[in-house]
């Protein structure tokens, strides 16, 4: 096993002990953004999440986050996030500038990792958007280990 898929095994385990119990969303959420930024540091320039807008189940709007200043709402189907819940699948972009209808929130991005967050009946309630600096800094073992996270989040009790 790879180091970088022991670390996330370990930011797992760690983000399922905090919020263990927890039953604030917004908790869950800040805690995962605030330690995957914390394991892995500056290749995760942008760490947080886009939620589904009750009152506008078409758009996310910024959720909990880390980094610099996010968009503050982006329609389905619109830029990388919005691919990927418009999809309901794992968009990996090596690089942004290259995706179509991509939304540059900030300039020094270049590439993007953005995973869906259900809740436990199964419902898009978030996704989890991760940035780079780096042009391709995510592959398979990146998605993996977040689609874990994200798969337990608003799951587990």
């Amino acid at each position: 096993m790879s180091a970088k898929a022991e670390h996330y095994i370990d930011v797992r385990k760690q983000i399922a002990a905090v919020i263990a119990g927890e039953t604030s969303r917004t908790a869950r959420l800040a805690t995962a953004s605030c330690l995957l930024r914390e394991m892995f540091g500056e290749r995760f320039f942008w760490t947080g999440f886009y939620e589904v807008d009750p009152a506008k189940p078409t758009e996310l709007v910024v959720g909990p986050y880390q980094g610099t200043m996010g968009c503050l709402r982006i329609p389905f189907g619109k830029g990388v996030c919005g691919a990927a819940a418009a999809t309901g699948e794992t968009q990996r972009v090596e690089d942004v500038h290259a995706f179509p209808g991509h939304i540059a929130c900030d300039s020094r991005s270049n590439s993007e990792i953005v995973v869906p967050v259900r809740d436990a009946d199964g419902r898009l309630v978030a996704v989890l958007d991760i940035d780079s600096t780096e042009f391709g800094a995510f592959d398979a073992e990146d998605q993996a280990g977040l689609e874990a996270i994200c798969g337990e989040l608003l799951t587990i009790a």
